[in-house]
């Protein structure tokens, strides 16, 4: 079997690629290891920049999302026992941003994949690629019991930092830089409405805690734990009552509910480069990991994707190559960018355990700092709301 574009990993930025080449009308085939049900079950970000809600609707993928996505215009920071709110439009000429679940997203962009007779191969397990450096790649796989392989113009690989795209590219040809951070996320989901209207991000002496949401009936919250934390180690009771400890504020009441939901998620950074090998291109997770704290990795990804989307459609149609040569340095420049901010907000909230009180007073500076200056609250708003970069 042959296609034009080979895209592995059926996670968002796999299937936005997949559904910007197909209304373009090109040949594409995704291959997804795992089945429908737990791509569609898979829990992930939730805040969509502008830019990100931009491709979904040139995807033609938008409706669900403008119907019952929540539009939100600030975010709330707390320490110390003060509050302060970032307005985003204020802020950033008018930009906001939407929470709308992953999963949400995944399953809208399979729906219309489907629908358009574009199915994903899901239980498509890539063994192997070879040929990137040649005119003519194939991608070996699984599907069905029976070994496959599928020949084509492009590779494109949005398998995740483990995947098989990345580890196809020779060491010699890439370079990864990366940072693993001393916590993690005890990431729950609850079905009670959320306490807040939009997102608390909170630093407190116990550490990090995050207010977010995924829909008005259902609560997204995160604690910072320790690395090799087991989330049976924590009961529903005390999870509710170590967020009521980090998000304390007179006059504020964390509302309580049934947890149906709970994960523990490492925190890192990484970035590999370059982004193409040959006619091999990295997107997504493949190519690069953000910490959650600055809301990016959904972003990114919908970024990566529809840069390369144009930059194929703009190859097959008329032979020019400037965008698909250009692929990986465009990309990195907003990738660098979102890591400089996800460090930022990730090492400004997290009570690192070797900060000490020196530490702890910096950070309380550096929010203080936000709240007084202007100029400090406008650069967090317009790295949180997407920056424009060309």
């Amino acid at each position: 079997m042959h296609t034009t574009v080979a895209v592995i990993g059926g996670g968002p930025a796999g299937l936005l690629l997949s559904r910007l080449l197909h209304r373009a009308g090109v040949d594409c085939v995704l291959l997804e290891r795992r089945s429908r049900a737990y791509v569609e079950q898979r829990q992930r970000a939730g805040i969509l920049e502008q830019s990100t809600v931009d491709a979904l609707r040139e995807a033609d993928a938008a409706e669900r999302l403008d119907r019952e996505g929540l539009v939100h215009e600030g975010i709330e920071l707390r320490w110390n026992g003060r509050a302060h709110r970032i307005d985003l439009p204020s802020l950033t000429d008018g930009r906001r941003v939407r929470v709308y679940a992953q999963t949400e997203v995944v399953k809208d962009l399979v729906a219309l994949q489907l629908a358009d007779g574009a199915a994903p191969h899901f239980e498509a397990e890539v063994r192997g690629i070879e040929g990137a450096d040649g005119t003519r790649p194939s991608v070996h796989y699984t599907h069905q019991g029976q070994e496959k392989t599928l020949t084509c113009d492009y590779v494109v690989g949005c398998d995740g930092y483990h995947g098989v795209a990345r580890t196809a590219v020779p060491r010699s040809a890439q370079r990864t830089f990366e940072r693993v951070y001393p916590y993690s996320w005890l990431g729950v989901t609850a079905d009670v409405p959320p306490s807040c209207d939009e997102l608390v991000y909170a630093h407190s002496p116990h550490g990090f805690a995050l207010h977010s949401m995924r829909s008005r009936e259902v609560s997204r919250l995160y604690l910072q734990v320790p690395n090799g934390t087991d989330p049976a180690d924590w009961p529903d009771d005390r999870v509710w009552d170590e967020l009521d400890t980090r998000f304390a504020l007179d006059g504020w009441k964390l509302a309580r509910g049934p947890i149906t939901a709970k994960s523990v998620l490492p925190m890192r950074s990484s970035v590999t480069e370059p982004l193409r090998h040959g006619r091999l291109f990295l997107a997504g997770d493949a190519a690069h990991i953000v910490p959650p704290t600055g809301a990016k990795g959904l972003n990114l990804a919908a970024s990566d994707v529809t840069v390369l989307a144009r930059a194929l459609i703009r190859r097959l149609r008329t032979g020019n190559t400037d965008l698909l040569d250009a692929y990986s340095d465009t990309c990195l420049r907003r990738v660098w960018r979102a890591e400089h901010f996800s460090s930022f907000m990730t090492t400004a909230l997290h009570t690192d355990p070797d900060q000490g009180e020196f530490g702890t007073r910096l950070q309380i500076s550096q929010l203080d700092r936000i709240a007084d200056s202007p100029h400090a609250s406008t650069e967090l708003a317009l790295n949180y709301a997407g920056l424009s970069i060309p």
